[in-house]
């Protein structure tokens, strides 16, 4: 019977817990209960007590529950149950997770269950689900399930919400295994709306060459995650059509993947065919959203929810810098593709975005930064969706990866 670790605070959500454990047999699995609280057990025993939990932190758990420090306790607990998990998992008892929890039994679990493979089912109902998550999800794939009650007390309504989240983490757990066929080296790619089309042209030739390719959308989440893959080893290389990342980082947009992005392949040595895609806008949300000090400059609608604005040309020459610092700093192979016509289908003439000033600006900053003897630069009158640029840098890409050891 597949286990699935049940994590939480048990010293103030003892009863919750006992529901779901049930719920959890009642669907097929057998929970494995990890006790995460600080102060007295409330009734229902765990299978890996709140003092071992301490312990795999270093802790003692009648210190740390003496100490009376919530913001310590939840710090130790979580690094602590971190460890519990990666040990569970790596004995196979640990098919999926399922955790109730407020901000802290959210944040104890998020922190816990994130250590777990991509793939491995992870879902937290919490009273935090429907704000900003990001400090809870990061580049896992956890599941973040509104309790829409607190978590407090098993009601009419907080019972069919643990109940679902308890069938849920049942019925993946227990799903038959898909069949993928023989397994192909892994490539990385970066996309946005506006660059699909020459994404998916160049998916479609790594494909054909037999190279499996998971695709990432650059809206922060994406960036970081792509990178996460690259410093784990998981990735033969990298296809990073799309930076726009970098503009967000740079002006302040809501789409920023941090300084980290752009840097994980070239530290790890992995091969990498970088380009300049989608690096003429800057994302904000709803039009009212965007700050006032940017009222006058290009903006452009994309939907209700989005609201995209030219990079000007002394934006884009830092973010040319930016670009060319980053891959030359790395020790794996890299080419520059520049499509000097367009590097978004918002910027070829006619478009919206079209600024021959601020793309000169962006390819002069590129030419001028890389290291020709580390990095090899492709020019192309031609731009970003092209089927044949797209094709060129795919192609560039699984020579490189099938040229290194």
């Amino acid at each position: 019977m597949p286990e699935v670790v049940l994590l939480g605070t048990l010293d103030t959500k003892g009863p919750e817990y006992a529901f779901a454990r049930d719920r959890l047999r009642a669907a097929g699995v057998e929970p494995v209960v990890v006790d995460v609280g600080v102060q007295e057990d409330a009734g229902i025993p765990a299978d890996v007590t709140r003092a071992e939990v301490a312990a795999a932190a270093g802790a003692d758990i009648a210190e740390l529950a003496a100490r009376g420090d919530r913001g310590a306790a939840v710090t130790t607990m979580a690094e602590g149950a971190g460890a519990v998990v990666a040990r569970l998992h790596a004995e196979g008892r640990c098919a999926g997770a399922l955790a109730l929890g407020g901000t802290g039994g959210t944040s104890i679990a998020a922190r816990a269950f994130r250590v777990l493979p991509l793939g491995v089912p992870k879902v937290i109902v919490s009273t935090a689900a429907s704000g900003d998550t990001q400090a809870y999800v990061g580049e896992s794939d956890l599941v973040l399930m509104p309790s829409v009650v607190d978590v407090a007390g098993v009601n009419r309504l907080s019972a069919q919400i643990i109940a679902n989240a308890a069938a849920a983490v049942a019925g993946m757990v227990t799903r038959p295994e898909v069949a993928l066929g023989a397994v192909k080296p892994l490539l990385a790619a970066s996309m946005f709306g506006v660059t699909t089309p020459g994404v998916q042209a160049a998916r479609q030739v790594l494909e054909q060459r037999a190279y499996e390719v998971l695709v990432f959308h650059m809206t922060g989440s994406g960036g970081r995650t792509l990178e996460s893959l690259v410093a784990q080893g998981q990735l033969a290389g990298v296809l990073d059509m799309t930076t726009t990342e970098l503009a967000d980082e740079l002006v302040g947009g809501v789409f920023s993947a941090g300084p980290g992005r752009l840097t994980g392949a070239a530290g790890a040595g992995v091969p990498q065919v970088v380009s300049v895609g989608a690096l003429d806008m800057v994302n904000f949300g709803p039009r009212d959203t965007v700050p006032e000090r940017f009222a006058h400059r290009n903006l452009y609608v994309h939907n209700p929810s989005v609201t995209l604005m030219r990079t000007t040309p002394e934006e884009c020459a830092e973010l040319g810098a930016r670009v060319a610092a980053r891959v030359s700093a790395g020790t794996g192979p890299c080419t520059v593709f520049l499509p000097l016509r367009g590097v978004s289908m918002l910027s070829v003439e006619g478009a919206p975005f079209y600024d021959p000033a601020a793309d000169a600006a962006l390819f002069d900053a590129v030419r001028a930064g890389v290291d020709p003897g580390r990095v090899r630069l492709v020019e192309r009158e031609t731009h970003i969706n092209d089927p044949g640029f797209a094709a060129e840098m795919a192609n560039r890409l699984a020579e490189t990866v099938k040229e290194e050891p």
